[in-house]
């Protein structure tokens, strides 16, 4: 079994369970199919629907509760693509992660928060994990999230 092929098997070990898509809140889908391109809607870091980490990175939140906050968005984005590819074992690579953080306008470890998503997608895929990204720090997300995280993913 290739490396793909233990994608679900290490969420499992990980002890992740994966939800099915948010609903938007807004006017807007949440993801885009363009063979063989996915391009998914930023998501906040919720669980059961409910915004786990409200606030500030830097102010509010530790670097570290940041990195949680990251890694959170990429476990619902992996749900979201489960729910469209029926198997996670579909991925070929993960193209690109936008990752917008709400961070006190003092505090600079952007990528160290952004790794929380960078980090679980390379141990749940292993090479096909790595992408580009750019991490950017705003005054604000939807519902006062401490990070939202956009994706692009390339599938067969």
């Amino acid at each position: 079994m290739n490396i793909l092929g233990q994608a679900e098997a290490k969420l499992e070990d990980l002890n992740i369970l994966l939800e099915s898509p948010p609903n938007p809140s807004g006017n807007y889908v949440p993801y885009t199919m363009i063979t063989p391109l996915i391009y998914l809607s930023g998501v906040t870091p919720k669980v059961n629907g409910e915004l786990q980490f409200k606030g500030k990175v830097g102010q509010d939140f530790s670097k570290e509760e940041g990195y949680q906050a990251a890694r959170q968005c990429i476990i619902n984005h992996l749900g979201t693509l489960k729910f469209i590819l029926g198997d996670l074992n579909r991925i070929t690579n993960i193209v690109k992660m936008e990752g917008f953080i709400n961070s006190d306008p003092h505090f600079y470890e952007l990528p160290y928060v952004l790794n929380g998503a960078s980090d679980l997608l390379i141990e749940v895929f292993g090479d096909k994990g790595l992408h580009s990204r750019s991490a950017i720090g705003v005054a604000s997300l939807p519902g006062g999230a401490a990070v939202e995280v956009e994706l692009i993913v390339r599938y067969e």
